[in-house]
């Protein structure tokens, strides 16, 4: 009886292959339409800054690339990743001359059912707008447990003086000059270089010490550019600016230019030129709500640090 048990199962076995093997794929008879550009990677050495930035309704791609002195825009490489099943012309990594059109080339994506389409990449020479020297003009906090009851608050450090020391405290911020200098590309495209947090007259930093009740050291809050010599990253497709110290301490930002941000609540933040907007991660304490206590210490929300370009 178990020899026939083992009988049915190898027979099962053997006809659920055969069956699988006689299956028509579905899609063998499908014939792609699709003739686009998915994504555009430069090479032999070009410093592309950040992913290409394809339009596919216009027929566009877009790549920022870093020209410096004896950039070479008339012999590009770049790999092209073209829709499943169609071919380009010209070949993905061959090289094409865009010096000759303002910096375009017109690449054409033929489908796998023979429908052509033309599309136009363009090479967007790229300046980094981060570099050069800034002064500090405010540093302003946005805190506070329970603001949709109130208790948020929007606080210049400069309006509440008496929440620091006058000889250690944020003031002594209000003198240095922070100086971006550029280095590099990463393999992502993202720019980086050296910063340099300089006391000014003073030669001081701020110590972040909340002098009120109870005295509390800050720093882990709004220590946010390094002192002295730090690096930088900025990340154009998370829109960031990563800041890490001499120690390692790393910090994150968003450069924000000149506008009005809406926090809630009728809670607004005003940028004159420009600013460092960290996020920070408080805890709610509705035992100290409605108090710079909590707004500076517990619970802050965002930190900026606005600055003007010399």
């Amino acid at each position: 009886m178990k020899r026939n048990n083992k009988l049915v199962v190898v027979i099962l076995m053997i006809t659920t292959i055969l069956f699988s093997a006689c299956q028509k794929d579905p899609y063998d008879d499908v014939v792609s339409n699709e003739r686009s550009i998915e994504a555009v990677t430069l090479q032999d050495g070009l410093a592309q800054i950040g992913p290409a930035v394809v339009d596919r309704q216009a027929g566009t791609v877009a790549v920022k690339v870093l020209v410096q002195a004896g950039t070479n825009l008339s012999a590009v490489s770049a790999q092209i990743q073209t829709s499943y099943k169609s071919e380009i012309k010209p070949l993905s990594g061959e090289k094409v001359n865009f010096a000759a059109n303002n910096n375009k080339y017109k690449y054409t994506i033929t489908s796998e059912s023979g429908k052509s389409r033309e599309w136009t990449v363009e090479l967007i020479p790229f300046t980094e707008t981060l570099l050069g020297t800034y002064t500090i003009q405010k540093q302003v906090v946005y805190g506070g447990t329970g603001p949709e009851y109130g208790g948020g608050e929007v606080i210049d450090f400069s309006a509440k003086p008496w929440l620091w020391s006058a000889t250690t405290g944020p003031s002594l911020e209000l003198d240095n000059r922070l100086t971006f200098e550029f280095q590099g590309v990463t393999a992502e495209g993202k720019t980086y270089g050296k910063v340099t947090n300089s006391a000014g007259a003073d030669g001081k930093y701020a110590n972040y010490v909340f002098i009120g009740n109870p005295q509390t050291d800050v720093n882990n809050f709004y220590r946010k550019i390094p002192i002295g010599e730090g690096k930088w990253e900025r990340d154009y497709t998370a829109n960031v600016v990563k800041f890490t110290s001499s120690t390692g301490i790393v910090s994150v930002a968003t450069f924000r230019g000149a506008g009005s941000l809406s926090l809630g609540n009728n809670n607004n933040k005003t940028i004159t030129d420009s600013s460092f907007d960290f996020p920070l991660e408080g805890v709610d304490d509705y035992s100290k709500i409605y108090s710079d206590y909590d707004k500076v210490v517990r619970k802050p929300r965002r930190f900026w640090v606005d600055v003007k370009k010399l």
